[in-house]
C-alpha cells in the first residue's frame, strides 16, 4: 500500500515491533502467497541469510510468519523487501497479534510426545532382553540391570511428558469432578509406582515398557486433535489480519500523510491506490471502481463500486486510485467486527469443551468402579493378578476415545464451516441446528433483496428526481438495513450530500439534518409522523413542511433463496415468514418461494411471541435475520443465525454468521451439523463397542496392561482421524440421509 520505507519511521514501526528482553526486536507478519513446503523452505532460507536474524517461525495454516532480529544489522524495510524479492510479500501485522500461545502449546505438546517417544523406545529394548529371559537363560544380574535401566528411562515419560495429565487430574479433584485426566493419570502412576516397587525389591512384574508406549499414543492422539484446533483458528486470523496498519490520509491542504490506520476517524478523507487493501470501512468519493471482496462476500469474482457506494474494510483495489471518506475505523470496522467474532466463537468453544459433560462423567466413573471392582474380585481369588488386571481394566478401558469424539469432531466442523464462509459463536448450537424442525425468518434482508428504480420515484413536492434521490441517499448511507442500501446503491453516482445528528428508529426509518434542516426517510406513518395512517408499501421522505417524495421499492428473492429453503424444506423444517412488511408484499414473496405459512406485520415483539408459542409446542427453532428488529427473536430461538450483511446488533446476537451474504450457508451448516451428530454417536458405539469386548478380557487377566495400551491409543487415534470425514463431499449424502 505504501513504500517499504514508511515502515522506518518510529511511530508507524512501534505499531508492529515487540522488543525482547534479549534485546532483538520481534514481527509477526502476514504472508497471503505462502503456500507448499519447498516455499516455505526457500523462505526461511533467505530470511536466515539476512544480517542480524536468528529465528523464523512459519505458520501455513495462519499464513503467519514470525522474525526474531537485531534491528540494527538489518531494518524493517529491508526486511521487508527480502520478503517481496521472494514473491511473498508481507504485511506486518499489530505487536498484540504476536501471541505465543498456540505456538508454545503445540511445541510444548511436541516436545512432550517426542520425549516420550524415544524414551519408550529405549524402554522397549531393555524389555526385549527380559522378554527374552522368559523363553531362553539370562542371567539374574543382567536382568536387574535392565530393569533399572528400564526404571531410569521411565523417569522422564513419567515425570515431564505425564505433567499434563497429571495437572489436569489434580485440577480435577480440586474442582471435585470426574474428567479424562484422572484415569489417565492413575494408570500412569499406579504402574510406574509398583513397577519401581518391584524393581527395587528385586522381583515381581515390571510395566515400564506399558507406560511409556501408553503415554506416547495418548500423546500422539491429543498431538494430531490439538494441530487440527489450531488449524481450525485459521480463518479467524486472516480475518483479523486483513486490514492494512498504514493508510494514506489526505490533510486540509491536499498533500496526502502516511498514518496507522487505526487513527483514522469518521470523515477523514482517504487515498487508497491501485492493487491495495481498503484500511477502513467508508463511502466512495471519486469514480468508480473494481474490487475484491473475496474476504466478506466469498465471491472471487471481483465487482464494480461506483461513487456514493460503501467500501468494505480489507476489500481489495484492482482499479484505482480511489477517494475513501472514513465512516467507520480501527475496531469499529466490519471486518473487525466478524474477527472479533470468531474469536468469541473459539473461546466459546473452549469453555464447551473444558466444562465437559454428563455423560463422559458417568464414563469416567463406571471405569473408575470396574477397576476396584476387577481388583477386589482378583484379591479374593489369586491376588498376584490382582493388581496387572486391575491396570489393565483401568488402561483398556480409559474413556480417551469416548472423551476425544465431541472435541475431534466439532473442532473439525467449526474448521470446514469457517472455510466455507460460516462462523458458529457457540459450538453447542450445531447440535441444535441438527434437530431444528422449524425455520422462521424475516423477509427483507434476509430473503429478498430490495431494489429501486428512478421511474419508481414519484416526486411530490418540488425538486426533481435526482435532487430528492440525493437527499435520501445522504440518510440511507448512515443505516446497513438493505433497503436503506437500495436508496443509496440507486443514487450512485449523483453528488454527495452529508448528514449530521443521524437516528435509526428500528421498524421506523431514519432521521437527520441536511443543511441545517430536519429530514425523515421511512414508512408513511413515521416520515409524516402521522398517528392514524392507511398502509402504505411506499418509502417516503419528508420534512417539517410534509411530503417531498415517495418511493416505491421492488422486490426479488435472493438468488439462492429458493434453492436453500426447498433443501431445508426436504429436510424436515417447516418455513415460516415474519416479516414486518405489509400483508401484500409478504404473501407475493411467499407465492414465490411457496411458503404457505407466513406473518405480516410484524413488531419485534410479536416476532417473538409467534416463535415462543412455536416452542411451546414442543418445536425446536431456527431464527434467521438481518436487522435490529430481528434481535429479539434471534436471541430468543433455539438457534439463530444472521447474514454478515446485516446490522451489529444482529450478528452479535446469533449463534452462526453467514459471511457470504448467501442463505445457502444454512444449507452447509445445518448438513455439517448432522454430520457431527453422526460422527459423535459414531465414536461413542465404537467406544462402548470396543470396552464391551475387550474389557471383560482385561477383567479376566488375559490382557497384559502393554497390550491394553496399545489398543486403547489405537481406539483415540481411530476416532480423531474418524473426525475428518465431516465435511468431505462423499460422507455428505449418507450422513443427510441418517
Amino acid at each position: 500500500m505504501n513504500s517499504y520505507d514508511a515502515w522506518a519511521h518510529p511511530r508507524v514501526a512501534a505499531q508492529v515491533l515487540r522488543s525482547r528482553r534479549d534485546g532483538h526486536s520481534e514481527v509477526a507478519l502476514r504472508v497471503e502467497s505462502l503456500q507448499g513446503a519447498q516455499q516455505v523452505l526457500r523462505l526461511e532460507q533467505a530470511i536466515y541469510a539476512l544480517p542480524g536474524v536468528r529465528g523464523v517461525n512459519v505458520d501455513t495454516a495462519a499464513r503467519r510468519v514470525r522474525v526474531v532480529w537485531d534491528m540494527q544489522r538489518t531494518t524493517l524495510p529491508s526486511l521487508l523487501k527480502a520478503f517481496a524479492s521472494m514473491r511473498c510479500a508481507a504485511q506486518p501485522l499489530r505487536s498484540d497479534s504476536i501471541d505465543d500461545t498456540r505456538t508454545r502449546e503445540a511445541h510444548d505438546m511436541l516436545k512432550r510426545m517426542l520425549v516420550a517417544g524415544m524414551f519408550a523406545m529405549q524402554v522397549m529394548t531393555f524389555a526385549f532382553v527380559i522378554y527374552i529371559g522368559v523363553v531362553d537363560f539370562v542371567d539374574f544380574t543382567t536382568r536387574g540391570l535392565f530393569r533399572w535401566l528400564s526404571l531410569m528411562a521411565s523417569l522422564p515419560v513419567v515425570f515431564y511428558s505425564t505433567n499434563p495429565f497429571t495437572t489436569g487430574a489434580l485440577r480435577e479433584l480440586r474442582q471435585r469432578r470426574l474428567g479424562i485426566n484422572l484415569p489417565v493419570a492413575l494408570a500412569v502412576w499406579l504402574v510406574f509406582v509398583a513397577s519401581t516397587y518391584n524393581t527395587i525389591r528385586g522381583t515381581g512384574e515390571i510395566y515400564f515398557d506399558s507406560v511409556t508406549m501408553f503415554v506416547f499414543l495418548l500423546l500422539a492422539g491429543r498431538y494430531v486433535e490439538l494441530r487440527a484446533r489450531h488449524r481450525s483458528s485459521a480463518l479467524g486470523d486472516a480475518v483479523i489480519d486483513s486490514t492494512p496498519l498504514l493508510a494514506e490520509r489526505r490533510r486540509a491542504d491536499g498533500t496526502l500523510e502516511t498514518v496507522p490506520a487505526i487513527e483514522l476517524l469518521p470523515g477523514d478523507q482517504v487515498h487508497v491506490s491501485e492493487g491495495s487493501t481498503v484500511p477502513a470501512d467508508g463511502v466512495l468519493e471519486s469514480a468508480g471502481v473494481q474490487v475484491d471482496e473475496a474476504l466478506l462476500t466469498g465471491e472471487s469474482t471481483p465487482v464494480m463500486r461506483q461513487r456514493g457506494e460503501h467500501l468494505a474494510a480489507g476489500s481489495v483495489l484492482l482499479t484505482g486510485p480511489a477517494q475513501l471518506r472514513v465512516e467507520h475505523g480501527g475496531e469499529a470496522t466490519a471486518v473487525a467486527r466478524i474477527g472479533a467474532l470468531g474469536a468469541r466463537a473459539r473461546l466459546a468453544r473452549e469453555m464447551s469443551l473444558q466444562r465437559g459433560d454428563a455423560d463422559l462423567r458417568r464414563f469416567v466413573a463406571r471405569v473408575l468402579i470396574l477397576t476396584v471392582v476387577t481388583a477386589i474380585g482378583w484379591w479374593l481369588v489369586d491376588p498376584s493378578k490382582a493388581f496387572a488386571s486391575a491396570v489393565a481394566v483401568l488402561v483398556i478401558a480409559c474413556p480417551c476415545a469416548f472423551a476425544l469424539t465431541a472435541p475431534a469432531a466439532l473442532t473439525r466442523a467449526l474448521g470446514v464451516l469457517a472455510q466455507r464462509g460460516v462462523l458458529v459463536a457457540d459450538s453447542a448450537a450445531l447440535a441444535v441446528l441438527a434437530r431444528a424442525d422449524l425455520a422462521v425468518l424475516d423477509k427483507t434482508g434476509t430473503l429478498t433483496v430490495p431494489h429501486l428504480d428512478r421511474e419508481d420515484i414519484e416526486v411530490v413536492r418540488e425538486g426533481d428526481t435526482d435532487t430528492v434521490l440525493s437527499m435520501a441517499a445522504a440518510l440511507a448511507r448512515e443505516s446497513s438495513h438493505p433497503v436503506a442500501q437500495a436508496v443509496a446503491h440507486a443514487a450512485a453516482g449523483l453528488a454527495l450530500l452529508r448528514a449530521s445528528d443521524v437516528f435509526v428508529t428500528p421498524g421506523g426509518g431514519i432521521t437527520g439534518r441536511i443543511d441545517g434542516h430536519e429530514w425523515r426517510l421511512g414508512h408513511i406513518g413515521f416520515a409524516l409522523r402521522l398517528d392514524d395512517y392507511s398502509p402504505d408499501d411506499r418509502l417516503w421522505l419528508a420534512d417539517d413542511m410534509g411530503a417531498v417524495a415517495a418511493f416505491t421499492l421492488r422486490e426479488r428473492p435472493r438468488n439462492d433463496a429458493r434453492a436453500t429453503l426447498d433443501t431445508l424444506h426436504s429436510q424436515g423444517l417447516d418455513i415460516q415468514i415474519a416479516s414486518g412488511d405489509t400483508a401484500t408484499r409478504v404473501e407475493a414473496v411467499a407465492r414465490m418461494l411457496d411458503i404457505e405459512s407466513w406473518h405480516a406485520a410484524q413488531t419485534p415483539e410479536s416476532k417473538l411471541a409467534l416463535l415462543q408459542e412455536a416452542r411451546a409446542r414442543g418445536r425446536v427453532t431456527l431464527a434467521v435475520g438481518d436487522g435490529t428488529n430481528d434481535v429479539p427473536v434471534l436471541a430468543g430461538a433455539d438457534v439463530s443465525a444472521a447474514l454478515a450483511t446485516g446490522t451489529e446488533v444482529a450478528q452479535a446476537q446469533a449463534d452462526l454468521l453467514l459471511l457470504h451474504g448467501h442463505l445457502h450457508g444454512l444449507v452447509e451448516a445445518r448438513a455439517i451439523a448432522r454430520q457431527v451428530q453422526h460422527v459423535i454417536a459414531q465414536g461413542r458405539r465404537w467406544s462402548l463397542g470396543y470396552n464391551l469386548c475387550a474389557v471383560p478380557f482385561a477383567a479376566l487377566g488375559l490382557v497384559p496392561p502393554w497390550l491394553a495400551a496399545i489398543g486403547m491409543s489405537l481406539s483415540s487415534l481411530a476416532v480423531v482421524v474418524n473426525a475428518w470425514r465431516i465435511g468431505r463431499p462423499h460422507e455428505a449424502t449418507p450422513v443427510l440421509r441418517a
